[in-house]
Formats: C-alpha cells, sequence, structure tokens
C-alpha cells in the first residue's frame, strides 16, 4: 500500500487518509482488471463485496467498455457470480446515449462504429443506426471499441468524420483493453487515432473516463457528495484521473494495466490518492480505518 502525503507516496497510511477511508460511503469500480481479468474472475472479488456490504459502503460497476450493453454486462457479472442489479451497472454506452440526449437533441440516426451489443443499447434508446452508405447521413458520429470492425465501416467512419458540421464523439479514450489473452486489444483511443490521421479530426468529445460526468452522475442518483467515495481501476488516465476531476479518492490496482514504476513515475496532478496490490488489500485498509 502507498498513500499520498503533500504530494508523496508514503507507506503507511497518515491521520488524513485514516479519515478519508472512515469517510468512503460509495465505491465504484472498473472491471476489466480490477475485479476479472478477460474472462477470468479474480479469487478475492467476492469476498471484497462481501466486505463492503458488511462495512455499509455501496458500491457499482463503471466500465468505459462500450462493447457490451448494460444487459449483458449484468448477465455476465452474474455469470461470474457476481451479484449485480440494473442500478448497479454503468457504462460509456449509457453516458454517450445520456450525452447526446442532452446536447443534440433533435439527432435521431447515428453512424455507430461499435458492436451489435452496443449499437442494439443504442437502437433501444430511440436512435437509428445508420448503415455504410454515403447516401445514409448520420446526425452524429460514434467511435467506440468495436472488436467486430470491419475496414469498410472504418472507412465510412473517418468519411462522416470528416464532415465538420456532422458531430463526432468518441465512447472512451483507452488505447488498448486488458486481456488474460495473449494478444493486443486495440481500443477505442487507437481507433479514433487512426481515424484522425485518416481525416485530421479528433472526436469533438470523449464521453467516457477520466470525464468526471460519468462518475458524477452516479453520485448525484445515489445522493454520494464525491469527498464521501472513491473510483476504484487499473489505469492512471481513466480510472484514477476520473477520480481527481471529480473531487473522489482516486485508487490505483496493480492488477491490470499500470505498473508501481509507472505509478511512481507518474507527474503530481495524475498520481493516485492510493496505490493498492488490488481490490482485497484496499478492502482490508477500508476495515482497518473502521475498527
Amino acid at each position: 500500500m502507498l498513500a499520498l502525503d503533500h504530494g508523496k507516496y508514503v507507506d503507511r497510511l497518515t491521520d488524513e487518509m485514516r479519515a478519508l477511508l472512515r469517510g468512503i460511503r460509495h465505491v465504484s469500480l472498473d472491471m476489466d482488471g480490477t475485479i476479472y481479468l478477460g474472462s477470468t474472475l479474480f479469487p478475492y472479488t467476492l469476498p471484497f463485496l462481501e466486505k463492503l456490504g458488511a462495512m455499509g459502503i455501496d458500491y457499482c460497476f463503471l466500465t468505459n467498455n462500450p462493447t457490451k450493453s448494460l444487459d449483458d454486462y449484468i448477465a455476465k457479472l452474474r455469470r461470474l457470480g457476481v451479484p449485480c442489479g440494473e442500478g448497479q451497472m454503468y457504462s460509456t454506452t449509457a453516458a454517450a446515449i445520456d450525452y447526446i440526449k442532452t446536447h443534440y437533441p433533435s439527432a435521431r440516426r447515428l453512424f455507430l462504429l461499435g458492436t451489435p451489443s452496443m449499437i442494439s443499447q443504442f437502437e433501444a434508446a430511440g436512435f437509428v443506426s445508420c448503415a455504410d452508405d454515403p447516401n445514409d447521413r448520420p446526425d452524429v458520429v460514434v467511435g467506440a471499441f468495436d472488436m467486430t470492425l470491419t475496414y469498410s465501416r472504418l472507412c465510412r467512419c473517418a468519411w462522416w468524420a470528416s464532415h465538420p458540421e456532422i458531430p463526432y464523439i468518441a465512447t472512451n479514450p483507452d488505447w488498448v483493453c486488458p486481456t488474460d489473452e495473449e494478444t493486443i486489444l486495440v481500443d477505442c483511443g487507437s481507433i479514433c487515432a487512426c481515424i484522425a490521421a485518416a481525416c485530421g479530426r479528433k472526436p469533438d468529445m470523449v464521453i467516457g473516463k477520466p470525464n468526471p460526468g460519468i462518475l458524477l452522475g452516479i453520485l448525484e442518483k445515489n445522493g454520494i457528495a464525491p469527498e464521501h467515495a472513491a473510483m476504484v481501476g487499473d489505469r492512471l488516465y481513466t480510472d484514477v484521473k476520473t477520480a481527481l476531476n471529480a473531487g473522489a479518492c482516486g485508487v490505483l490496482v496493480l492488477s491490470g494495466e499500470t505498473t508501481l514504476e509507472t505509478a511512481l513515475a507518474s507527474v503530481p496532478e495524475d498520481r493516485a490518492t492510493l496505490i493498492c496490490e488490488s481490490i482485497e488489500e484496499f478492502g482490508n485498509l477500508l476495515e482497518e480505518v473502521r475498527k
């Protein structure tokens, strides 16, 4: 465990950190790299969630991965034995839908560079998915992490993104997706970088973490002040940065993408409030300060 004390990491909990952890009433959890890796649930995940319940701390799951609908994610968690209700799951797909409805209320037709599961969630929200056709002009272009990506649709997305009058948003900034397989899963940030190289335009808005709105929306729904919340994840530039941007406690776990060396080398404004080997260690600390 490493805690932040006046901009420097220390090997023990300061009184200030103990008070901060005692005040935690809500924990938002990243998924891949935090509670599981790929399709493998970490052995300490269920005991950690049970420990939160015993301490009266509520939790939710917050993922930057838009490849699945909320129902699909809930079903996956339940298959892994993780209890999850509809109000405990939030993704960048849901956040993107909310964003478009708020900022482009007249938009109905979307060019969606995403998986069928993601597209189905947009369609269930009342949107129409445009075809790969130069005559099927969208109201908004949405770039996402698309594991079903085809070259033709990538080219069509770049074509519509090259039209500056059409709003262009991305679901998340992640360069790669954590995996337990021997490969690199190219994520939305890398796909959007490809589009930017092709047409010279970056997304107008990147919806997911580290945008604090995705976390603040959850806290507002649950009546939790940011200072009484923690965002836990395996990435500095998304999970931890979201927490810091929202005024919450940013907990980095070393069970996914980020190494301890990378964390220690981060600039002061990007540093995690707390670094733990895993959510198991974080749970033990929450329990310790409450004794």
